[in-house]
This record gives structure tokens, C-alpha cells and sequence, in this order.
């Protein structure tokens, strides 16, 4: 048998994390801006109003394939 070779991996250097003070970070977010409670509340109103209308495309394809179920059922059953 032929002895196996083990191969040490090289230590990673770390990666210097971007300093808060630098033009770069401050460039890949947007700038915070405080929403007001009404525009909070509008906005969750819109993301429950998406949420709703999925559910809603999501029952009919199941309530067609429902449809489609029973009447292959009452062919077996005739």
C-alpha cells in the first residue's frame, strides 16, 4: 500500500471589513428615511393585499383541480 499524502489547506487571510467612515459604504444602502405610522400601516396594507391575491390565484387552480378530481371520480363510481 502506498502511503496517502495529507495536504494542509493554507490559512485564509481575513477580508478587512469596509470601514464606516468610508465613501463606499455609505454608497451601497439607501439613505434611511422615517416613515410616518400612516405610511407604515399603508405599506403593510399593500404587502397583505399581495399576500391575499396570491392565496386567492392559488384556490382557484386548486378548486379547478378539485373539479377535475370529482368528475373523474363519478366516471369511476358510474
Amino acid at each position: 500500500m502506498t502511503p496517502q499524502k495529507t495536504v494542509a489547506a493554507a490559512p485564509k487571510a481575513p477580508t478587512p471589513a469596509p470601514a464606516a467612515n468610508t465613501p463606499a459604504a455609505t454608497t451601497d444602502r439607501k439613505p434611511w428615511i422615517k416613515k410616518s405610522p400612516v405610511a407604515i400601516v399603508l405599506e403593510q396594507i399593500g404587502k397583505q393585499e399581495k399576500i391575499v391575491a396570491g392565496m386567492r390565484a392559488d384556490l382557484a387552480r386548486e378548486e379547478r383541480e378539485l373539479a377535475k378530481l370529482q368528475k373523474g371520480k363519478a366516471v369511476l363510481e358510474a
